[in-house]
């Protein structure tokens, strides 16, 4: 298992994917986003959802906005619908994903 530069803890398991960050050849850059997972029916790849609250002055509300991401789910991650995970950012692996999970939050 290699260092991946980023302070997570790592994962139990272990796999031979090349995409994995930690038993492979995938280096990790860029941003580190935590979210949850809504979706992983694709074949080793979920999409992540990341609430964020933005303020609207007029009318003194708060509105809920909503980012999803795709990211690549390594071999020796376990994630289903509803965990806490960390993603990380990484070169494309498809046409809409660039993201890694590298952890999964406990909650």
């Amino acid at each position: 298992m290699k260092n991946i530069g980023i302070a997570v803890n790592p994962p139990q398991g272990e796999c031979n994917d090349q995409k994995c960050p930690f038993h492979g050849h995938l280096s990790v850059r860029g941003q580190i986003i935590e979210g949850v997972v809504k979706s992983n029916s694709m074949i080793g790849t979920a999409v992540i959802s990341k609430d964020r609250r933005r303020k609207i002055s007029k009318y003194e509300r708060y509105e809920t906005r909503v980012s999803k991401h795709h990211a690549h789910i390594p071999g020796c991650m376990s994630v289903k619908i509803g965990d806490k995970v960390r993603i990380a950012e990484c070169r494309k692996l498809a046409k809409t994903v660039s993201f890694v999970v590298i952890e999964k939050v406990n909650q």
